[in-house]
């Protein structure tokens, strides 16, 4: 199947935008595209999806097994002519320095993907051939497909940096793209903004037809046709869905505010016989009705905390679910809106939900980021005691006060090494600050699941 790999020299290159834009220029060339991106990434996924139509998958060497990743491939691509991964970091960036673990190489390697190389070439001339021949060289297995000049400053500028690249290098030129702020997404602490927030460069329409434009009058459309995934990705059955007696609904927090889901989560709780019913903790009053269970993901809150807490209706209704007893798993802000109250950096609090015995306040670094292991202490609602998941880290924020609360995970982070006690636990409500891969153990999806039957079937609130 036609697909390949859009890595880069380093974080903040452009590849969202060169990915962007060659998605936007297939789709006007009549090509149905699907989506990936490498690595923990919430953010890109979403400007993938409102480009090219489909939903975005993410993929993932180190929290995911190499089954685990090809069969997320072969299923999203159902349907699409082409796919297109974009990675993350550098190309060689990932769990640590000695290896590939986690990186985009590995992606590539795993997946038999063709990389296309994109370099920010706003402040070179000929010493890019130093960087692109650097590259060819660091890894002989992984041969580079092509090169992508981003932020060129003109046609002249772009012709100088070819003729360096095809004097010293092997790795053909398949184009450029100059600065243009009209394609520019703006950043934050966590990245890029979301895709909830509203359309960059004027309208939906607009933006895809200034990509399109861009990437047919600068890239090789062409010759990005013909790159091919090695792996075979004939379709294969979809997993029948579970079927329970009555469907259990899982209210999913989703707007400005709370957005940071792994689709493949959701896909999973919905195989096992669930049906996800979204609710905006900012602007509904109430929850939606004949819910068993709650899934709180990460995102913004710190952004709208204002508009949260002034939405007291919808932070009884949650104070009210939660003493019901009914299932409650909360990531990372879905935790924050849980909390006592947020503090931002200029001393304002904001009161949350209240539920659990947290302040949290907001901080200028970011705090155990990367790559963590999870080893359950004890049975809860995502599996038994002994399980190992994998989730990441990213967040600017801490819990800034003395507490006692329960615990039901050993994690260790992969940068740091550091190790802690964390899964918080408060009565059947789940809590922390990693952001779980359902698919790194197929049982967290299925004891989700489980959990909101036994509520329903111990009739602890009456539907």
């Amino acid at each position: 199947m036609k697909g390949f790999l859009v890595a880069g020299t380093a974080s903040g290159v452009g590849k969202t935008t060169v990915t962007l834009a060659i998605i936007a220029a297939l789709l006007r060339r009549g090509y149905k595209v699907q989506p990936f991106k490498g690595g923990p990434d919430f953010l890109d996924t979403g400007h993938h999806a409102r480009i090219s139509g489909r939903t975005a998958r993410n993929l993932d060497s180190w929290m995911l097994s190499a089954e685990a990743n090809r069969d997320v491939l072969r299923h999203a691509s159902r349907g699409a002519d082409v796919f297109l991964v974009e990675g993350m970091m550098g190309l060689f960036d990932g769990k640590d320095g000695s290896t590939e673990m986690g990186s985009s190489a590995e992606i590539a390697k795993l997946l038999k993907l063709p990389v296309v190389l994109v370099l920010d070439a706003g402040k070179t001339a000929r010493s890019i051939a130093a960087v692109v021949l650097g590259f060819e060289l660091f890894d002989p297995e992984l041969p580079l497909a092509g090169v992508i000049l981003n932020r060129v400053a003109s046609d002249r500028h772009f012709r100088m940096l070819e003729a360096a690249i095809e004097s010293a290098c092997k790795t053909p030129v398949l184009g450029w793209l100059p600065r243009e702020p009209a394609v520019a997404i703006p950043e934050r602490h966590l990245g890029l903004q979301t895709a909830e927030e509203g359309e960059t460069g004027g309208t939906l329409e607009n933006l895809i037809d200034t990509l399109a434009d861009l990437a047919n009058k600068h890239l090789d459309i062409p010759n990005l046709m013909d790159l091919e995934c090695g792996l075979d990705l004939k379709p294969e059955a979809l997993p029948a869905l579970r079927q329970t007696r009555e469907q259990i609904r899982i209210g999913i927090a989703r707007d400005q505010a709370f957005s940071f889901y792994y689709e493949d989560n959701l896909d999973l709780l919905q195989q096992h016989g669930a049906a996800l019913v979204p609710f905006s903790p900012m602007h509904d009053r109430c929850l939606p009705p004949d819910l068993d269970a709650l899934y709180l993901a990460g995102g913004y809150p710190e952004l709208y905390a204002a508009q949260i807490s002034d939405n007291s209706a919808m932070l009884s209704a949650i104070r009210e679910f939660v003493a019901s007893g009914r299932p409650v798993y909360a990531e990372c802000g879905g935790m924050i809106f849980l909390s006592q109250q947020l503090m931002m950096r200029d001393g304002t609090t904001y009161p949350m939900a209240g539920v659990l015995p947290f302040e949290i306040e907001m901080t200028g670094r970011l705090v155990d980021f990367g790559y963590v292991n999870v080893e359950l202490t004890n049975d809860c609602l995502l599996g038994k005691a002994g399980t190992v998941l994998r989730g990441h880290s990213f967040h600017y924020s801490r819990i800034s006060n003395e507490f006692q609360v329960a615990t039901n995970y050993h994690i260790r982070y992969s940068l740091s090494g550091r190790k802690e006690s964390e899964g918080y636990r408060l009565g059947n409500m789940l809590a922390s600050y990693v952001h779980l891969h359902f698919r790194s153990e197929q049982s967290i999806a299925r004891s989700f699941v489980e959990a909101a039957i036994a509520s329903r079937t111990a009739n602890m609130v009456p539907q």
